[in-house]
């Protein structure tokens, strides 16, 4: 059977397939990630790895530390914490990054971890940075960081993907900022949520590597688990420009996996060449499926802004120049804009200029390689020169940590990914996003604003969405423990994006006395206070979609278990809440025709609807049947399995060390 690229490397990972065994969307699979990241909540992983048994890394190949979150913090708590995470990185022989080395998705990149063709994790939702160096790139939680430190694997669903052609030139000025603010501005009703996105078209060429990682990163904004752009020779050229650096600076860093002679364990012409001989089986095929297709014409996108507080709110610089909008702080920096051709695209705007009176500029650069190269070329010292703050290399105001944040009814714009509101210091401010180039003329001028002539005053675009891919579905093998066929009554909840707190309320999340009792008794509280009283052990329940959005407490997936469902079908589910379910032994299945199909049946006058229907769940035939109604599901295999026999993810790695 065909597949897309984001298959094709999921099934470079997957680990214990049968062998002939294709997988395709909706596949439940274990994976083996070539590297797994985590950044200043390694201090939350480290107990978590302990509790499970574990006393040492499955890979310490596999594992990268960094610290780059907190790093302006210097009080002693803090410093505490990075050098406990530092002994304990270095007694396992993890790779190791300490603070003021860079951010740690850059150092992922620049050190060659995150590799075109590979799948790489990381428990941060910015890890779909990766795919703009043609990885699949997709975050995890702290448990499954946990899981891949002491086994070397985890579980992942292969999502829906969308494929995102890109057709003509990006007009002078525009850039892959830009490009991602138009796509997420344009397309912003949710239309490629918990989708991996793969990029294609000839408009993909027009993107250098670090366009590409600013398109990929802010997939994430998007509402995607995943960007991939293409492995092609703008990647293997960047790559092999990167190798030379490391040959003329010596080896940057020197990882606990050099080989002592100089050559770089990753960044080396030998790998590179072994990548070039394989770039035709990493392309998708020809008759790849794909859930959603969006075509895009860049020519069409001009400089835009996001904002304020929100990316699905989008205006043309030019527009918001006419709008006379002051700010009183400017940023450039963060995971997503602060690299070399970032840096030279405010310096050349900056040049031989001041920052506006009133108007704060603060700059990090992504790592302190980036910042060398910068200073060398001389774009750094042009942003010092015109007044910008220096900052270390790391995160920090685009977290709301550190200096520089927004304070009460400021107006900040920034080089970021996230304007949340609240995010960059006060909920009372307003937050902007917007390219280097935009937020250097903003910084100048002392309001959002941007010179240039364009012609389209309208993005071209369009959105296709295709039937659901009939395949033939081989009889599933039920492992032991498992059950083939699950009955039950069919409890609904229609309402979509039914949040976390809806489900389990946020001021029970941190009261340690609660026992799996105390959770059962509350579950739904928020949502619908009548829901204990209906509710009966051995019901299954039907959510509406995007369910469990909201917050990442695990409760959420707990309290309902413990209150005898037996398993949730939503019309989609948010991953985060699907990966706490499973990683603790509660089923979620996505079957969107039967949520629209109830939709349709029942009034919504109710928040909890007895439905009367009794539902029988095949797993071996991959379908369910409702009433009248049969519809099919992704095979739940071996490794979906296996986490609700054992009860979850933490007992599964328990079982696996043995």
């Amino acid at each position: 059977m065909s597949q897309n690229l984001v298959e094709k490397i999921a099934q470079r990972f997957a680990f214990g397939l049968d062998e002939g065994t294709v997988v395709n969307s909706g596949d439940f699979i274990s994976i083996k990630p070539a590297h797994v990241m985590t950044h200043d909540n390694t201090g939350a992983v480290i107990p978590k790895f302990k509790s499970i048994g574990a006393t040492k890394l499955a890979n310490p190949r596999q594992v990268v530390h960094t610290l780059d979150h907190n790093i302006q913090d210097k009080s002693e708590k803090n410093l505490e914490k990075y050098k406990n995470i530092e002994a304990f990185s270095n007694s396992v022989g993890a790779d190791f990054y300490p603070a003021g080395r860079g951010i740690g998705h850059q150092i992922m990149i620049e050190e060659g971890y995150a590799w075109p063709g590979t799948m790489v994790v990381a428990s941060d939702s910015h890890s779909n940075m990766y795919g703009g160096i043609g990885a699949l790139g997709t975050p995890i939680v702290r448990t499954d960081a946990a899981s891949i430190w002491a086994t070397g694997r985890t579980w992942w669903q292969i999502l829906p993907i969308a494929k995102v052609t890109l057709t003509g030139k990006l007009q002078h000025g525009v850039t892959g900022k830009d490009v991602i603010i138009a796509l997420a501005g344009y397309f912003n009703k949710d239309e490629v949520l918990n989708h991996i996105i793969e990029f294609a078209g000839n408009g993909v060429s027009e993107h250098t590597v670090d366009k590409r990682l600013t398109v990929a990163n802010m997939t994430t904004e998007w509402g995607a688990l995943g960007g991939v752009f293409p492995i092609d020779e703008v990647t293997t050229d960047w790559i092999a420009n990167r190798i030379k650096k490391v040959k003329v600076r010596g080896l940057e860093s020197v990882p606990s996996d050099s080989d002592g002679n100089g050559e770089h364990p990753r960044m080396n012409a030998e790998r590179l060449q072994a990548l070039k001989d394989d770039m035709q089986n990493l392309q998708p095929d020809s008759d790849a499926y794909y859930a959603k297709e969006i075509t895009i014409d860049l020519n069409s996108i001009e400089p835009n802004v996001a904002g304020p507080n929100s990316v699905k709110i989008m205006n043309t610089a030019s527009e918001l120049s006419k709008q006379d909008i002051k700010i009183n702080k400017a940023y450039l920096l963060s995971c997503t804009n602060s690299r070399e051709e970032d840096i030279a695209e405010a310096a050349k705007i900056m040049n031989g200029k001041k920052i506006a009176d009133g108007v704060e500029f603060y700059v990090a650069a992504a790592s302190n390689k980036v910042q060398a190269a910068s200073e060398q070329n001389g774009d750094w010292q042009i942003l010092l020169d015109a007044g910008a703050i220096p900052l270390p290399p790391g995160c920090g105001p685009c977290i709301g940590l550190g200096v520089g944040l927004l304070a009460d009814r400021e107006i900040g714009i920034s080089a970021t990914n996230r304007n949340f509101k609240g995010r960059m210091g006060s909920p009372t401010a307003l937050a902007y996003l917007a390219s280097p180039a935009v937020v250097a003329a903003s910084a100048i001028a002392g309001k959002n604003t941007f010179d240039g002539n364009y012609s389209n005053s309208h993005i071209s675009a369009n959105i296709k969405i295709l039937p659901k891919l009939e395949k033939e579905i081989a009889e599933v093998n039920i492992i032991d423990g498992f059950p083939e066929i699950i009955e039950g009554d069919l409890l609904f909840c229609p309402q979509d994006y039914l949040n976390t707190d809806g489900i389990y309320p946020g001021k029970y999340t941190y009261n340690d006395d609660f026992t799996p009792k105390d959770q059962a008794r509350v579950v739904m509280e928020n949502y619908d206070p009548e829901f204990g009283k209906i509710v009966k052990s051995g019901d299954i329940l039907a959510g509406g979609f995007n369910f469990g959005s909201g917050s990442s407490r695990e409760q959420a997936a707990t309290a309902l278990k413990y209150r005898g469902v037996q398993l949730v079908i939503t019309g989609s589910a948010s991953q985060t809440y699907m990966r706490n379910a499973f990683n603790n032994g509660f089923l979620v299945l996505e079957v969107p025709e039967l949520v629209n199909d109830f939709k349709n049946k029942f009034t919504q006058d109710k928040l909890t609807i007895e439905t009367g229907i009794k539902v029988q769940i095949d797993f071996k035939k991959s379908k369910i049947t409702a009433g009248d109604s049969e519809y099919s599901i992704s095979p739940v295999g071996t490794a979906a399995q296996e986490l609700i026999v054992v009860g979850g993810l933490e007992n599964w790695v328990k079982k696996q060390i043995s």
